[in-house]
């Protein structure tokens, strides 16, 4: 993972709206399946908005080893896969103020056998890939278990119909 390109697939955005923390816990599900080593996840969202829970989802469909948890209080936890499969690196930036911490990390260590997942990342980790997928997750006003979805594919690595395939698995 190396190089910047802040440019959104063909300015690709899809919307998705999750009904709950199954679905939200699914659409992780869903992304295990599409994700492949050396991968960057970036999530954001308010308090409470299901990072974690989408996390969660992806750690139970990559079959990884211990509770997926908010890293908030350890900064990353780092999930191996019981068979040698596809691992999961966990990361909370939101006390991380500098891409020098972020770097002090040393996030890519084992990167390219991992899905890697950056809470509160934007603005922090664009560094790290030249490809990642954005995740927006927003409150909806009328429905407090909903969530307003918004993933935005950035650089060569995320086509626009592998991630609306994603919002259809989800919804399945």
């Amino acid at each position: 993972m190396s190089g910047i390109d802040d440019t959104p697939h063909d300015a690709t955005v899809i919307e998705v709206t999750l009904t709950g923390p199954a679905a939200t816990e699914a659409l992780g599900r869903c992304l295990a399946l599409a994700c492949r080593p050396g991968d960057l996840l970036v999530l954001n969202g308010d308090l409470g908005a299901g990072k974690t829970t989408l996390t969660r989802g992806l750690g139970a469909g990559l079959g990884v080893r211990g509770a997926v948890t908010s890293p908030t209080f350890v900064v990353a936890r780092r999930h191996p896969h019981p068979e040698g499969g596809t691992a999961l690196i966990h990361v909370d930036a939101y006390r991380l103020g500098s891409r020098a911490e972020i770097d002090d990390l040393d996030l890519l260590d084992g990167a390219d056998a991992a899905i890697t997942v950056v809470e509160w990342g934007a603005d922090r980790v664009e560094h790290l890939s030249v490809s990642r997928l954005h995740i927006d997750m927003l409150e909806v006003d009328d429905d407090p278990l909903a969530r307003q979805v918004i993933l935005r594919p950035i650089g060569p690595r995320w086509a626009p119909a592998d991630v609306e395939a994603l919002t259809r698995c989800a919804s399945a």
